[in-house]
């Protein structure tokens, strides 16, 4: 990707509910402009684990606060983030304003990556880069996007709950869109991508497809 005329280092901001693709198409972005990745949710899921693994419950404040104060990207391997009682531990953490100042210095460093970087989280184009050259927000119905978690953890060999991994799924759009600090919402500038009936490799290209448009000057239909 030539960035003239984009300035120093592009960024594009990839926001959205859990489940609803974000992190697949950041990393396919990526990839495809050469561009460094950041999935900004990995550092609230480390902070999560971080408590839990210290024996404290994700709501005990001054647990998290400490724990984001103190932590290192990379702490923990990938794969050990994935879990659903992780997830939820990061969904509550995230909600503390002590814990998400603690990790937006690291945010801000990272968008100043060259020639540019992709970061994806829920409040990347509203506060960590409202600067962002590129603000796509993905989304998908509730109902979906708990269907594909249920095929992601039954693909893991687990047994699931359809029910309950929907109630979860609900439960965290109201704990993120409602939170007092940094609630999840697209930014006004942001193109909104609906990946209910697309597969990741159509999302992907979607995505695409906007960012090029941008580029082009020109706002997607």
């Amino acid at each position: 990707m030539k960035t003239d005329g984009w300035g120093d280092a592009v960024i594009i901001a990839i926001d959205g509910p859990a489940a609803s693709g974000k992190g697949t198409i950041a990393k396919r972005l990526a990839t495809h402009y050469g561009f460094p990745h950041l999935d900004s949710g990995l550092l609230y899921r480390g902070v999560g684990m971080a408590v839990l693994s210290g024996g404290f419950s994700p709501d005990d404040q001054a647990a998290a606060i400490a724990a984001a104060e103190a932590y290192e990207p990379g702490r923990f391997p990938e794969d050990d983030l994935k879990s659903d009682e992780v997830a939820k531990a990061a969904s509550i953490v995230a909600a503390i304003p002590e814990v998400r100042a603690a990790l937006i210095a690291l945010q801000h460093n990272f968008a100043k990556s060259e020639p540019g970087a992709v970061i994806d989280g829920r409040d990347i184009g509203t506060v960590i880069a409202p600067q962002a050259e590129v603000k796509i927000y993905v989304t998908a119905t509730a109902e979906e996007r708990a269907g594909r978690r249920v095929r992601e953890l039954r693909g893991r060999g687990g047994e699931v709950d359809e029910a309950a991994v929907l109630a979860d799924i609900r439960a965290r759009d109201d704990r993120d869109m409602n939170r007092a600090v940094a609630p999840l919402k697209p930014a006004d500038d942001a193109i909104l991508l609906d990946t209910t009936n697309l597969g990741i490799d159509a999302s992907v290209r979607a995505a695409i497809e906007i960012v090029e448009a941008v580029r082009a000057g020109r706002r997607p239909a």
